[in-house]
Protein backbone atom coordinates (compact mmCIF):
# COMPACT_ATOMS: atom_id res chain seq x y z
CA UNK A 1 0.00 0.00 0.00
CA UNK A 2 1.49 3.29 -0.77
CA UNK A 3 2.45 5.59 2.29
CA UNK A 4 -0.38 8.36 3.51
CA UNK A 5 2.33 10.79 5.27
CA UNK A 6 -0.47 13.44 5.70
CA UNK A 7 -3.74 13.30 6.61
CA UNK A 8 -6.65 15.81 5.99
CA UNK A 9 -7.64 17.48 9.07
CA UNK A 10 -11.21 18.31 7.22
CA UNK A 11 -11.62 14.55 6.40
CA UNK A 12 -10.84 14.06 9.88
CA UNK A 13 -13.01 16.74 10.93
CA UNK A 14 -15.78 14.64 9.29
CA UNK A 15 -15.00 11.77 11.13
CA UNK A 16 -15.41 13.38 14.48
CA UNK A 17 -18.73 14.51 13.46
CA UNK A 18 -20.55 11.88 11.89
CA UNK A 19 -19.32 9.96 15.91
CA UNK A 20 -20.93 13.11 17.51
CA UNK A 21 -24.49 12.58 15.06
CA UNK A 22 -24.23 8.42 15.99
CA UNK A 23 -23.72 8.92 19.48
CA UNK A 24 -26.81 11.49 18.96
CA UNK A 25 -28.69 8.93 17.02
CA UNK A 26 -28.10 6.19 19.78
CA UNK A 27 -26.49 4.00 17.27
CA UNK A 28 -25.03 1.11 19.21
CA UNK A 29 -21.83 -0.26 19.55
CA UNK A 30 -21.33 -2.16 16.97
CA UNK A 31 -22.84 0.50 14.43
CA UNK A 32 -20.76 2.81 15.86
CA UNK A 33 -17.29 1.31 15.68
CA UNK A 34 -17.37 -0.20 12.49
CA UNK A 35 -18.67 3.11 10.95
CA UNK A 36 -15.78 4.98 12.33
CA UNK A 37 -13.25 2.59 11.32
CA UNK A 38 -14.68 2.42 7.69
CA UNK A 39 -14.55 6.22 7.94
CA UNK A 40 -10.88 6.52 8.72
CA UNK A 41 -9.53 4.06 6.43
CA UNK A 42 -11.98 5.93 3.46
CA UNK A 43 -9.83 9.50 5.18
CA UNK A 44 -6.46 7.76 4.09
CA UNK A 45 -5.47 6.16 7.23
CA UNK A 46 -3.76 3.27 5.99
CA UNK A 47 -4.97 0.88 9.31
CA UNK A 48 -4.52 -2.35 9.09
CA UNK A 49 -6.09 -3.41 11.99
CA UNK A 50 -8.42 -1.82 14.73
CA UNK A 51 -8.91 -3.35 18.14
CA UNK A 52 -11.53 -2.02 20.91
CA UNK A 53 -12.37 -3.76 24.11
CA UNK A 54 -14.97 -2.06 26.30
CA UNK A 55 -15.72 -3.05 29.99
CA UNK A 56 -19.58 -3.19 30.54
CA UNK A 57 -21.64 -3.46 33.58
CA UNK A 58 -23.76 -6.88 32.79
CA UNK A 59 -24.11 -10.03 35.24
CA UNK A 60 -22.85 -12.58 32.60
CA UNK A 61 -20.64 -10.48 30.42
CA UNK A 62 -17.52 -8.51 31.86
CA UNK A 63 -16.82 -7.24 28.24
CA UNK A 64 -16.80 -6.25 24.61
CA UNK A 65 -14.60 -6.83 21.63
CA UNK A 66 -14.58 -5.46 18.27
CA UNK A 67 -11.55 -6.25 15.82
CA UNK A 68 -11.62 -4.42 12.41
CA UNK A 69 -9.68 -5.77 9.27
CA UNK A 70 -8.88 -3.76 6.64
CA UNK A 71 -11.39 -5.63 3.54
CA UNK A 72 -12.45 -7.95 5.84
CA UNK A 73 -15.12 -6.39 8.20
CA UNK A 74 -15.47 -6.39 12.26
CA UNK A 75 -15.55 -9.42 14.23
CA UNK A 76 -17.33 -9.32 18.00
CA UNK A 77 -16.74 -11.15 20.84
CA UNK A 78 -18.50 -10.97 24.21
CA UNK A 79 -16.54 -11.62 26.92
CA UNK A 80 -18.46 -13.91 30.03
CA UNK A 81 -17.84 -13.05 33.50
CA UNK A 82 -15.92 -15.66 35.10
CA UNK A 83 -13.26 -17.02 38.10
CA UNK A 84 -9.64 -17.21 36.88
CA UNK A 85 -6.23 -15.89 35.95
CA UNK A 86 -4.74 -14.21 33.48
CA UNK A 87 -2.51 -16.60 30.95
CA UNK A 88 1.50 -16.47 30.13
CA UNK A 89 0.79 -14.83 27.02
CA UNK A 90 -1.53 -11.95 28.55
CA UNK A 91 0.89 -11.28 31.24
CA UNK A 92 3.26 -11.02 27.92
CA UNK A 93 1.33 -8.31 26.09
CA UNK A 94 1.13 -5.01 25.52
CA UNK A 95 -1.97 -4.04 27.11
CA UNK A 96 -0.92 -5.84 30.36
CA UNK A 97 2.84 -3.74 29.95
CA UNK A 98 0.03 -0.42 29.67
CA UNK A 99 -1.67 -1.38 32.81
CA UNK A 100 1.20 -2.41 35.26
CA UNK A 101 2.93 0.87 33.92
CA UNK A 102 0.17 3.03 34.06
CA UNK A 103 0.78 4.66 30.71
CA UNK A 104 -1.69 5.72 28.52
CA UNK A 105 -0.33 4.52 24.94
CA UNK A 106 2.22 2.20 23.71
CA UNK A 107 4.00 2.91 20.61
CA UNK A 108 6.34 -0.42 18.76
CA UNK A 109 7.64 -0.38 15.12
CA UNK A 110 8.06 -4.13 13.84
CA UNK A 111 11.00 -4.82 12.72
CA UNK A 112 11.31 -8.25 10.80
CA UNK A 113 15.04 -8.47 11.91
CA UNK A 114 13.89 -7.49 15.24
CA UNK A 115 12.73 -10.10 18.38
CA UNK A 116 9.02 -9.30 18.86
CA UNK A 117 8.57 -7.84 22.65
CA UNK A 118 5.14 -9.10 22.30
CA UNK A 119 4.06 -12.17 21.33
CA UNK A 120 1.33 -10.92 19.41
CA UNK A 121 3.63 -9.17 17.36
CA UNK A 122 4.49 -12.11 15.79
CA UNK A 123 1.32 -12.45 14.72
CA UNK A 124 0.78 -8.97 13.51
CA UNK A 125 3.67 -9.45 11.00
CA UNK A 126 2.48 -12.19 9.26
CA UNK A 127 -0.69 -9.92 8.37
CA UNK A 128 1.56 -7.28 7.19
CA UNK A 129 1.79 -4.86 10.45
CA UNK A 130 4.93 -2.01 10.34
CA UNK A 131 3.67 -0.13 13.17
CA UNK A 132 1.43 -0.44 16.16
CA UNK A 133 0.29 1.52 18.69
CA UNK A 134 -2.31 0.47 21.98
CA UNK A 135 -3.82 3.06 23.94
CA UNK A 136 -6.21 3.45 27.34
CA UNK A 137 -8.98 5.42 27.44
CA UNK A 138 -10.67 5.44 31.09
CA UNK A 139 -14.25 7.39 30.83
CA UNK A 140 -14.03 8.56 34.29
CA UNK A 141 -11.38 8.98 37.13
CA UNK A 142 -12.79 6.55 39.46
CA UNK A 143 -14.53 3.75 37.26
CA UNK A 144 -14.42 0.64 35.56
CA UNK A 145 -16.03 1.40 32.68
CA UNK A 146 -13.59 2.62 29.84
CA UNK A 147 -12.37 1.75 26.23
CA UNK A 148 -8.57 0.11 25.35
CA UNK A 149 -7.70 -0.76 21.91
CA UNK A 150 -4.53 -1.05 19.73
CA UNK A 151 -4.21 0.53 16.04
CA UNK A 152 -1.95 -1.10 13.33
CA UNK A 153 -0.89 -0.03 9.80
CA UNK A 154 0.95 -1.94 7.17
CA UNK A 155 2.15 1.19 5.64
CA UNK A 156 6.10 0.94 4.70
CA UNK A 157 7.26 3.93 6.89
CA UNK A 158 4.69 3.17 9.88
CA UNK A 159 2.92 5.88 11.27
CA UNK A 160 3.70 9.01 10.41
CA UNK A 161 3.39 12.21 12.86
CA UNK A 162 0.28 13.44 11.19
CA UNK A 163 -1.36 9.78 11.53
CA UNK A 164 -0.47 9.97 15.32
CA UNK A 165 -2.12 13.58 15.79
CA UNK A 166 -4.70 12.15 13.85
CA UNK A 167 -5.57 9.11 16.07
CA UNK A 168 -4.76 10.97 19.42
CA UNK A 169 -7.11 13.73 18.38
CA UNK A 170 -9.92 11.25 17.02
CA UNK A 171 -9.62 8.98 19.88
CA UNK A 172 -11.51 11.77 22.96
CA UNK A 173 -14.46 11.87 19.91
CA UNK A 174 -14.37 8.26 20.13
CA UNK A 175 -14.20 8.18 23.66
CA UNK A 176 -17.09 10.56 24.00
CA UNK A 177 -19.40 8.66 21.26
CA UNK A 178 -18.98 5.05 22.25
CA UNK A 179 -19.22 6.28 26.37
CA UNK A 180 -22.28 6.97 25.20
CA UNK A 181 -23.24 3.97 23.18
CA UNK A 182 -21.95 1.95 26.11
CA UNK A 183 -24.45 3.76 28.85
CA UNK A 184 -27.39 2.97 27.04
CA UNK A 185 -26.70 -0.39 26.14
CA UNK A 186 -25.75 -0.45 30.33
CA UNK A 187 -29.04 1.27 31.12
CA UNK A 188 -30.92 -1.75 28.49
CA UNK A 189 -28.72 -4.23 30.17
CA UNK A 190 -30.09 -3.05 33.86
CA UNK A 191 -33.66 -3.11 32.88
CA UNK A 192 -33.31 -6.68 31.50
CA UNK A 193 -31.62 -7.70 33.98
CA UNK A 194 -33.63 -7.02 36.71
CA UNK A 195 -37.47 -6.37 35.25
CA UNK A 196 -37.35 -8.65 31.92
CA UNK A 197 -36.82 -7.87 28.46
CA UNK A 198 -40.76 -6.68 27.70
CA UNK A 199 -40.84 -4.73 30.91
CA UNK A 200 -37.39 -3.50 30.98
CA UNK A 201 -38.05 -1.58 26.99
CA UNK A 202 -41.80 -0.35 28.49
CA UNK A 203 -39.75 1.30 31.24
CA UNK A 204 -36.95 2.98 28.62
CA UNK A 205 -39.96 4.05 26.39
CA UNK A 206 -40.94 6.32 29.61
CA UNK A 207 -43.74 3.66 31.41
CA UNK A 208 -42.26 4.83 34.60
CA UNK A 209 -45.85 6.10 36.35
CA UNK A 210 -47.48 4.42 39.11
CA UNK A 211 -50.72 2.78 37.67
CA UNK A 212 -49.32 2.91 34.10
CA UNK A 213 -49.96 -0.36 32.10
CA UNK A 214 -51.81 -2.91 30.21
CA UNK A 215 -54.48 -5.78 31.02
CA UNK A 216 -53.10 -8.90 29.22
CA UNK A 217 -53.86 -12.28 28.87
CA UNK A 218 -51.61 -14.22 29.70
CA UNK A 219 -50.73 -17.96 30.37
CA UNK A 220 -49.06 -17.91 33.83
CA UNK A 221 -46.51 -19.85 35.89
CA UNK A 222 -45.67 -19.44 39.76
CA UNK A 223 -42.97 -21.85 40.88
CA UNK A 224 -40.88 -21.94 44.56
CA UNK A 225 -38.23 -23.70 45.95
CA UNK A 226 -39.30 -26.01 49.28
CA UNK A 227 -37.41 -26.20 52.28
CA UNK A 228 -35.30 -23.26 51.89
CA UNK A 229 -36.20 -21.28 55.18
CA UNK A 230 -34.47 -25.00 57.15
CA UNK A 231 -31.94 -24.36 54.21
CA UNK A 232 -31.25 -21.41 55.17
CA UNK A 233 -31.80 -21.80 59.42
CA UNK A 234 -29.04 -24.68 58.84
CA UNK A 235 -26.28 -24.23 56.38
CA UNK A 236 -24.47 -21.02 55.80
CA UNK A 237 -25.41 -17.71 53.22
CA UNK A 238 -22.51 -19.72 50.89
CA UNK A 239 -24.32 -22.57 50.77
CA UNK A 240 -28.25 -21.37 50.77
CA UNK A 241 -27.41 -18.83 47.65
CA UNK A 242 -25.32 -21.20 45.58
CA UNK A 243 -28.90 -23.89 46.36
CA UNK A 244 -30.88 -21.03 45.12
CA UNK A 245 -28.98 -20.02 42.40
CA UNK A 246 -28.76 -24.30 41.17
CA UNK A 247 -32.78 -24.27 41.41
CA UNK A 248 -32.72 -20.95 39.38
CA UNK A 249 -30.86 -22.49 36.81
CA UNK A 250 -32.84 -25.42 36.43
CA UNK A 251 -36.35 -24.75 36.83
CA UNK A 252 -36.66 -20.95 35.74
CA UNK A 253 -34.18 -20.91 32.84
CA UNK A 254 -36.51 -22.93 30.26
CA UNK A 255 -39.72 -20.39 31.41
CA UNK A 256 -36.93 -17.48 29.84
CA UNK A 257 -36.21 -19.47 27.08
CA UNK A 258 -39.55 -20.41 25.25
CA UNK A 259 -41.28 -17.05 24.85
CA UNK A 260 -41.86 -16.40 28.48
CA UNK A 261 -40.62 -12.83 30.75
CA UNK A 262 -40.23 -13.88 34.23
CA UNK A 263 -41.17 -11.21 36.13
CA UNK A 264 -39.56 -11.00 39.47
CA UNK A 265 -37.88 -13.46 41.72
CA UNK A 266 -40.06 -13.39 45.05
CA UNK A 267 -37.47 -15.29 47.90
CA UNK A 268 -37.39 -18.30 47.06
CA UNK A 269 -39.84 -18.55 43.94
CA UNK A 270 -40.71 -16.17 41.02
CA UNK A 271 -43.57 -15.50 38.36
CA UNK A 272 -43.28 -15.64 35.12
CA UNK A 273 -46.29 -14.42 31.97
CA UNK A 274 -46.38 -15.70 28.02
CA UNK A 275 -48.60 -13.25 27.14
CA UNK A 276 -51.37 -14.15 24.57
CA UNK A 277 -53.92 -12.29 22.46
CA UNK A 278 -57.40 -12.76 23.83
CA UNK A 279 -58.50 -15.96 21.18
CA UNK A 280 -58.14 -19.59 21.50
CA UNK A 281 -55.49 -19.85 19.16
CA UNK A 282 -53.23 -17.52 20.71
CA UNK A 283 -53.76 -19.11 24.48
CA UNK A 284 -53.05 -22.43 23.11
CA UNK A 285 -49.68 -21.30 21.93
CA UNK A 286 -48.93 -19.47 25.11
CA UNK A 287 -50.11 -22.54 27.24
CA UNK A 288 -48.42 -25.47 25.30
CA UNK A 289 -44.88 -23.31 25.67
CA UNK A 290 -45.24 -23.00 29.20
CA UNK A 291 -46.18 -26.48 29.78
CA UNK A 292 -43.48 -27.42 27.37
CA UNK A 293 -40.89 -25.22 29.95
CA UNK A 294 -42.49 -27.45 32.80
CA UNK A 295 -41.38 -30.60 31.12
CA UNK A 296 -38.08 -28.96 30.73
CA UNK A 297 -38.03 -27.62 33.95
CA UNK A 298 -38.43 -31.08 35.71
CA UNK A 299 -35.66 -32.89 33.78
CA UNK A 300 -33.28 -30.44 34.39
CA UNK A 301 -34.21 -30.86 38.02
CA UNK A 302 -33.85 -34.64 37.71
CA UNK A 303 -30.61 -34.05 36.60
CA UNK A 304 -29.43 -31.40 38.92
CA UNK A 305 -30.53 -33.65 41.68
CA UNK A 306 -28.87 -37.02 40.61
CA UNK A 307 -25.87 -34.69 40.47
CA UNK A 308 -26.24 -33.58 43.62
CA UNK A 309 -26.52 -36.96 44.93
CA UNK A 310 -23.26 -37.69 43.72
CA UNK A 311 -22.03 -34.99 46.07
CA UNK A 312 -23.40 -35.93 49.10
CA UNK A 313 -25.89 -33.17 48.54
CA UNK A 314 -29.77 -33.53 49.61
CA UNK A 315 -32.50 -33.35 46.46
CA UNK A 316 -33.98 -29.86 45.51
CA UNK A 317 -37.65 -30.23 45.72
CA UNK A 318 -39.87 -27.39 44.12
CA UNK A 319 -43.76 -26.79 43.03
CA UNK A 320 -44.94 -25.00 39.82
CA UNK A 321 -48.30 -23.88 39.00
CA UNK A 322 -49.97 -23.27 35.82
CA UNK A 323 -52.95 -21.06 34.93
CA UNK A 324 -54.36 -18.50 32.21
CA UNK A 325 -56.24 -15.30 32.73
CA UNK A 326 -56.57 -11.69 32.32
CA UNK A 327 -53.34 -10.00 34.80
CA UNK A 328 -53.03 -6.26 34.93
CA UNK A 329 -49.09 -5.56 33.80
CA UNK A 330 -47.96 -2.30 34.88
CA UNK A 331 -46.48 -0.22 37.47
CA UNK A 332 -47.30 -0.14 41.37
CA UNK A 333 -45.84 0.88 44.36
CA UNK A 334 -45.08 4.31 45.49
CA UNK A 335 -44.79 7.30 43.44
CA UNK A 336 -40.55 7.34 43.64
CA UNK A 337 -39.83 3.33 44.18
CA UNK A 338 -41.94 1.16 41.98
CA UNK A 339 -42.38 -2.49 40.68
CA UNK A 340 -43.36 -3.27 37.40
CA UNK A 341 -45.02 -7.13 37.77
CA UNK A 342 -48.48 -8.35 37.20
CA UNK A 343 -51.80 -8.48 39.22
CA UNK A 344 -54.87 -9.32 39.92
CA UNK A 345 -56.90 -12.39 40.54
CA UNK A 346 -55.35 -14.94 38.00
CA UNK A 347 -52.38 -14.13 39.80
CA UNK A 348 -53.82 -15.20 43.05
CA UNK A 349 -54.90 -18.34 41.58
CA UNK A 350 -51.70 -19.55 40.42
CA UNK A 351 -50.00 -18.93 43.31
CA UNK A 352 -52.40 -20.91 45.44
CA UNK A 353 -52.08 -23.40 42.51
CA UNK A 354 -48.33 -23.89 43.31
CA UNK A 355 -49.03 -24.20 47.46
CA UNK A 356 -50.93 -26.83 46.55
CA UNK A 357 -48.03 -28.84 45.58
CA UNK A 358 -47.46 -29.50 49.09
CA UNK A 359 -50.61 -31.25 49.55
CA UNK A 360 -50.51 -33.22 46.18
CA UNK A 361 -47.80 -36.12 45.59
CA UNK A 362 -46.84 -34.21 42.06
CA UNK A 363 -44.40 -31.07 41.67
CA UNK A 364 -46.37 -29.45 38.45
CA UNK A 365 -49.81 -28.70 39.20
CA UNK A 366 -52.22 -26.95 36.92
CA UNK A 367 -55.95 -25.30 36.21
CA UNK A 368 -58.57 -26.99 34.01
CA UNK A 369 -58.66 -24.04 32.50
CA UNK A 370 -55.55 -24.18 31.45
CA UNK A 371 -55.31 -27.96 30.56
CA UNK A 372 -58.16 -27.02 28.07
CA UNK A 373 -55.73 -24.91 26.03
CA UNK A 374 -52.90 -28.40 26.12
CA UNK A 375 -54.25 -30.15 22.60
CA UNK A 376 -53.73 -34.38 23.60
CA UNK A 377 -51.35 -34.05 26.85
CA UNK A 378 -52.12 -36.41 29.30
CA UNK A 379 -54.02 -35.20 32.70
CA UNK A 380 -55.00 -36.27 35.59
CA UNK A 381 -57.31 -34.90 37.77
CA UNK A 382 -56.89 -34.17 41.56
CA UNK A 383 -59.98 -33.09 42.31
CA UNK A 384 -61.88 -29.37 42.90
CA UNK A 385 -60.23 -26.92 45.22
CA UNK A 386 -61.52 -24.21 47.41
CA UNK A 387 -58.88 -21.34 47.68
CA UNK A 388 -58.72 -18.63 49.96
CA UNK A 389 -60.09 -15.39 47.75
CA UNK A 390 -61.74 -17.04 45.16
CA UNK A 391 -65.26 -17.42 44.86
CA UNK A 392 -65.78 -20.70 42.86
CA UNK A 393 -64.00 -23.88 43.20
CA UNK A 394 -60.85 -24.59 41.09
CA UNK A 395 -60.46 -28.01 39.41
CA UNK A 396 -56.28 -29.32 39.95
CA UNK A 397 -54.87 -31.39 37.05
CA UNK A 398 -51.44 -32.49 37.39
CA UNK A 399 -49.63 -33.12 33.66
CA UNK A 400 -48.31 -36.46 32.44
CA UNK A 401 -44.27 -35.41 33.18
CA UNK A 402 -42.83 -38.77 31.99
CA UNK A 403 -41.19 -37.39 28.85
CA UNK A 404 -39.38 -35.43 31.48
CA UNK A 405 -37.50 -38.54 32.72
CA UNK A 406 -35.36 -38.33 29.03
CA UNK A 407 -32.17 -36.70 29.22
CA UNK A 408 -31.96 -32.99 28.79
CA UNK A 409 -31.59 -31.63 25.62
CA UNK A 410 -29.99 -28.48 26.89
CA UNK A 411 -26.90 -31.15 28.73
CA UNK A 412 -24.97 -30.21 31.21
CA UNK A 413 -26.50 -27.65 32.96
CA UNK A 414 -23.21 -26.24 33.71
CA UNK A 415 -22.21 -23.59 31.42
CA UNK A 416 -19.11 -23.96 29.62
CA UNK A 417 -16.96 -21.15 28.66
CA UNK A 418 -13.81 -21.06 26.44
CA UNK A 419 -10.40 -19.71 27.58
CA UNK A 420 -10.49 -15.92 28.41
CA UNK A 421 -9.36 -14.40 25.15
CA UNK A 422 -6.72 -11.00 25.78
CA UNK A 423 -9.05 -8.95 25.24
CA UNK A 424 -11.14 -10.20 27.69
CA UNK A 425 -8.34 -10.34 29.89
CA UNK A 426 -7.38 -6.72 29.49
CA UNK A 427 -10.78 -5.78 30.79
CA UNK A 428 -10.93 -7.93 33.81
CA UNK A 429 -7.53 -6.10 34.76
CA UNK A 430 -8.62 -3.03 33.95
CA UNK A 431 -11.61 -3.33 35.97
CA UNK A 432 -9.28 -4.60 39.03
CA UNK A 433 -7.13 -1.61 37.90
CA UNK A 434 -10.07 0.59 38.84
CA UNK A 435 -10.49 -0.58 42.05
CA UNK A 436 -7.14 -0.63 42.83
CA UNK A 437 -6.82 3.21 42.21
CA UNK A 438 -9.66 3.66 44.44
CA UNK A 439 -8.39 2.13 47.46
CA UNK A 440 -9.56 -1.76 47.02
CA UNK A 441 -8.22 -4.73 47.35
CA UNK A 442 -8.87 -6.80 44.39
CA UNK A 443 -6.24 -9.54 43.49
CA UNK A 444 -5.99 -9.44 39.72
CA UNK A 445 -7.48 -12.15 38.01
Amino acid sequence: MSTAQEISPILMDKVADWLNQSALAGNDLETLVKGFCDRLAAAGLPLKRVHLSFSMLHPLYDALGFTWLRGQGMEIESFRNRPGVPSDRFLASPYYHLLSNQLEHLRRRLDPSVQSEFPVFDELRLMGVTDYMAFIQTFSGNTSQGMMGSWSTDSAAGFSDSMISALLRIQSHLAIATKMAVLTKLADNMMTTYLGGDAGRRVLDGQIKRGEGDTIRAALVMADMRGSSRLAETSGREIYIDTLNQFFDAVAAPFNRTGGQIMSFIGDGFIAVYPCERHRSQSEIACQAALAAAHKATARMIDLNLRRKEKGLSDIKFGIGLHVGNVMFGNVGLTDRLTFSVFGSAVNEVQRLQTLTKKYPHSVLASEHFASYCGANSWLTLGSEELAGIKQKLTVLSPDLSGALAADEDGTLEPIYDRRSDAEQVMLLHRDAARLSAGGSTKLQ
